[in-house]
């Protein structure tokens, strides 16, 4: 029997600091909610949660790209869909001008209404804009044709959804630059009128084509969000599997380490009181 070196109660209190140590991770956990804390709860589990994690952000980005995306293309079909009208009017208008029945004072008057007509076409086409982004012409004052509209629909460089380039929702590019010149010099006539019939057909054509390539782009926007949204939903799934806490295992362990402590406690306790045995050798 010695008394210098307690073995006993430095065997006990090895063990007790061990089990204090898992009793502080257990707590860590609780009160986190996280199973991985740190790198080195689960080195290979935190590697792959982190990017599960990435991943899940971006496809959340993704999604609220689509999302202004599918905006954008409804802001551009409501404004054709409105310069629609505006031709469906005009073409109206050219066929009481073309009748005899309609007096010279009449078709003056039709002259006026179709030049207001297409001030008004080629407003909505400079200023339908998202975000500053023309969508039915170039520019707020250019004219020309719309560019290319690249839309970044997931984590690659070639994850987009595009919009092809060649708009020009105004009189000049809808052809009706004759029209327009005819209407706002006071030069339109009966038989002119009738010729501008099929003119006005041909821009109702090409402007719809247009419209149909913004509404197929929508189509394909909204599936895409769609499908994303369930991707993210199974990808956020794994990353909660291998990262957060299991409450019900982790609370049966907490239970069982705070035991095996207060049991630690008692085994220090009898162990310094062994020794106290060494006095009845000496009495």
């Amino acid at each position: 029997m010695r008394i210098n070196t307690n073995i006993a109660s430095m065997q006990a209190q090895e063990s007790a600091a061990q089990t204090n140590k898992t009793l502080g991770s257990s707590l860590e956990k609780l009160s986190s909610g996280l199973r991985i804390n740190k790198a080195s709860d689960d080195a290979s589990g935190l590697s792959i949660a982190d990017k599960l994690r990435t991943q899940a952000s971006s496809i959340g980005q993704s999604i609220s790209n689509g999302n202004s995306a599918i905006a954008l293309t409804q802001i551009a079909d409501k404004a054709m869909g409105e310069q629609s009208n505006i031709l469906d009017i005009i073409k109206t208008k050219m066929i009481q001008a073309a009748t005899a029945t309609t007096s010279t004072e009449g078709v003056n008057a039709i002259e006026k209404d179709v030049n207001k007509l297409l001030d008004q076409l080629n407003n909505i086409a400079s200023q339908t804009n998202y975000n500053g982004t023309t969508l039915l012409q170039k520019g707020a004052s250019d004219t020309g044709s719309s560019v290319k509209l690249n839309f970044q629909m997931g984590e690659t460089a070639n994850d987009v959804i595009s919009i092809s380039s060649g708009v020009m929702a105004n009189s000049s590019g809808l052809g009706l630059t004759a029209l327009k010149t005819a209407a706002s010099g006071g030069s339109l006539t009966a038989g002119g009128a009738q010729g501008f019939l099929t003119t006005i057909d041909s821009a109702l054509d090409k402007l719809n084509g247009w419209r149909a390539d913004f509404g197929s782009t929508q189509n394909q926007l909204e599936s895409a969000v769609r499908n994303q949204m369930t991707q993210q939903t199974n990808i956020k799934s794994a990353e909660s599997i291998i990262r957060d806490v299991d409450y019900a295992q982790e609370s049966a362990n907490f239970s069982k380490q705070n035991i095996i402590a207060q049991a630690g406690t008692y085994a220090m306790s009898q162990s310094n009181a062994m020794q106290q045995n060494v006095m009845r050798l000496l009495q």
